[in-house]
C-alpha cells in the first residue's frame, strides 16, 4: 500500500470545522482568517460584485437597453413588391437589380423581404429570403435559389 492510496472510503463524511472554540479544536483565536482586516472580521465574506468602495464594474458600465451585435450581417434588403415590375421569367440578382434601377446602393449580400404582392415568375438568386418572400416568389411560379 502507497500513500496515495489512501483514500477515504465511499460515503465517509469528514467533520465539520469547529472554529472559535479554543486551542484544542485547532482552530482556535483567529479561526485561520489571520490577524486583522475586513477579511477576518465576522460577518465576511464581502457580496459579490463589492470593490472595496470603488464604483464597482456593475454600476459603471452604462445602462442601455441591449448592445449591438459586434459583427452583424449586412444586407441590401429588397421586398417582393418591388420585383413585381419585372418581366416574367427574368432572373434576378444583385447586379441586375442595380442595372434596372430598382437598387441604387450596394449594402452587402440581396436579401429578399416578403412585403407587397408578385404576380410574375421570377428566377430570384439572392444570399437570404424571408419566409413569407419565398412563399410569395413560389406562389407566383418562380423559384428561389440562396448563393452564398
Amino acid at each position: 500500500m502507497r500513500l496515495h492510496d489512501a483514500i477515504p472510503q465511499p460515503g465517509s463524511q469528514k467533520r465539520r470545522r469547529r472554529v472559535g472554540r479554543g486551542i484544542a479544536a485547532g482552530q482556535g483565536a483567529s479561526c485561520g482568517f489571520g490577524m486583522r482586516g475586513q477579511k477576518s472580521r465576522s460577518g465576511r465574506p464581502t457580496r459579490p460584485g463589492f470593490e472595496g468602495g470603488q464604483m464597482p464594474l456593475y454600476r459603471r458600465i452604462p445602462k442601455l437597453k441591449h448592445f449591438e451585435l459586434v459583427n452583424r450581417k449586412h444586407y441590401t434588403v429588397l421586398n417582393v413588391g418591388n420585383l413585381s415590375e419585372l418581366a416574367a421569367n427574368s432572373e434576378v440578382t444583385l447586379s441586375s437589380l442595380i442595372d434596372a434601377g430598382i437598387i441604387t446602393v450596394d449594402d452587402g449580400p440581396l436579401k429578399i423581404l416578403g412585403d407587397g404582392d408578385l404576380n410574375v415568375a421570377l428566377t430570384v438568386r439572392a444570399a437570404a429570403f424571408s419566409t413569407s418572400a419565398r412563399q410569395k416568389i413560389e406562389a407566383a411560379g418562380g423559384t428561389c435559389e440562396v448563393i452564398s
